[in-house]
């Protein structure tokens, strides 16, 4: 499989957890909002499963193993490391991005 193919679903994954809900006017439900949530009080939990629920929403990604989520304050901000499988070729991905004010 493409590994092209893998990297367009990882930009479709940022881009979702990126985008604030109510962005796309006619998908208003889309998106995590994580950069409106910079600069909040860290909650690990809260933060772990909006990510993971968003994620499941990509077709690119498989509920089973569920994706793994880690979270790290950083000054200023957080940095995310998540790491899943792939959907279309079984194969494991990893994305990690940090986000700051």
């Amino acid at each position: 499989f493409p590994s092209h193919d893998m990297e367009r679903g990882k930009q479709r994954v940022l881009r979702r957890l990126l985008t604030n809900p109510g962005d796309y006017i006619f998908h208003p439900d889309y998106g995590a909002g994580l950069g409106e949530k910079v600069g909040e009080i860290l909650n690990v939990g809260e933060w772990t499963a909006l990510i993971r629920g968003q994620m499941l929403l990509e077709d690119c990604v498989v509920s089973q193993p569920a994706p793994t989520i880690n979270l790290k304050s950083i000054q200023d901000g957080v940095t995310v490391s998540i790491a899943y499988t792939d959907a279309p070729s079984g194969q494991p991905a990893t994305l990690s991005f940090s986000l700051t004010r």
